[in-house]
C-alpha cells in the first residue's frame, strides 16, 4: 500500500542493533527504506546489518556515542552523506540501573538520563537540518509504559520515560510547520535482554505481567514492525506529538 511505502527514505535507529531497535529497522527495511544502524557494540551491529542486507535493504553501521551532542551531528551528517538524505530518527537508545531510588548515586541518575532522554534530544537537534533540507521528516521516539507508571526500582529510568514524552510533544510543536512529525512509542513489558534480567529480579514479575496484560503474553520485539512503518510513512503525515502504548493492553487494564 503507497501510503505504508518507504522506497526512498533513509532511517537511522539508534540501539539498532538488536531488540526493539532491529525489529522497528527491520519493518522499516522491509517496506523499502535504507537503515543506517546506530550503537557502541560493533560486532553486534555488524549482525544487524547482514540481516537487514539479506532482506534486500541497504543498510549500514555507525558506532557512536549518543550521549555526546558531536557524535550525533556525525552520525546524521553520516547517513545523510552515505544515503543522500536522511528521512527519519528512531531513538531508541537506552538503559537501566534497577534499584531503590535512595541508594542511586548522582552519577548513575546522570548516566541513565543522558542515556534515554538527552541523547534523544541532540540526536533531534542533529537531525532537523537535514529533515528540513528534505522538505520534511519523521522523529520516532521510544518511550516506555514507565512513561505513564511509576517504577518503584527505576526511579531514573521513569523520569527520563516521562520526558521521552514531553520531548516530544514540544518537538512536534515546534517543527510541525516544517512537516516534520514528532511522536513516542511506549513499549509494555517485551522480551528483551533488559527484562529477562528482571524477569531474575522479580521472580514473580512473569505472573503478575501474564495476570494484568489483556493479550495474556508478554510482548516480542516485532510487534513494534507495524507501529514503525507507521509513524515513519506518509500514514501519519497528520499525526504529531503523540505517545502510543504498544503493551497488549497492559495500560488499559486494572
Amino acid at each position: 500500500m503507497r501510503l505504508f511505502d518507504l522506497s526512498g527514505k533513509v532511517a537511522v535507529v539508534t540501539g539498532g542493533n538488536g531488540g526493539i531497535g532491529l525489529a522497528m529497522a527491520t519493518g522499516m527495511a522491509e517496506a523499502g527504506a535504507a537503515i543506517l544502524v546506530a550503537g557502541r557494540d560493533a560486532k553486534k551491529s555488524a549482525a544487524a546489518v547482514r540481516a537487514l542486507k539479506e532482506l534486500g535493504a541497504e543498510a549500514d553501521q555507525a558506532e557512536v556515542d549518543v550521549s555526546d551532542a558531536k557524535a550525533c551531528a556525525a552520525l546524521m551528517q553520516t547517513a545523510a552523506k552515505r544515503f543522500g538524505r536522511l528521512d527519519i530518527l528512531v531513538n531508541n537508545a537506552g538503559m537501566s540501573i534497577r534499584k531503590r531510588p535512595e541508594t542511586y548515586t548522582l552519577e548513575e541518575w546522570a548516566k541513565v538520563m543522558q542515556t534515554n532522554l538527552t541523547s534523544a534530544f541532540l540526536c533531534c537537534q542533529a537531525a532537523y537540518p537535514h529533515m528540513k533540507k528534505a522538505g520534511g521528516g519523521k522523529i520516532v521516539n521510544i518511550g516506555s509504559m514507565y512513561s505513564l507508571f511509576g517504577a518503584p526500582l527505576g526511579a531514573p529510568y521513569a523520569a527520563s520515560k516521562g520526558g521521552i514524552v514531553q520531548l516530544t510533544r514540544s518537538l512536534a510543536a515546534s517543527w510541525a510547520k516544517e512537516n516534520i512529525q514528532v511522536n513516542a512509542v511506549l513499549p509494555g513489558w517485551i522480551d528483551t535482554a533488559l527484562t529477562r534480567q528482571a524477569r531474575i529480579d522479580i521472580p514473580e514479575l512473569d505472573a503478575r505481567v501474564h495476570a494484568r496484560t489483556p493479550a495474556g503474553r508478554w510482548g516480542e520485539p516485532d510487534d513494534h514492525k507495524g507501529v514503525a512503518v507507521f509513524l515513519a510513512s506518509a500514514a501519519s503525515d497528520f499525526v504529531t506529538g503523540a505517545s502510543i502504548p504498544v503493551d497488549g493492553g497492559y495500560a488499559i487494564s486494572g
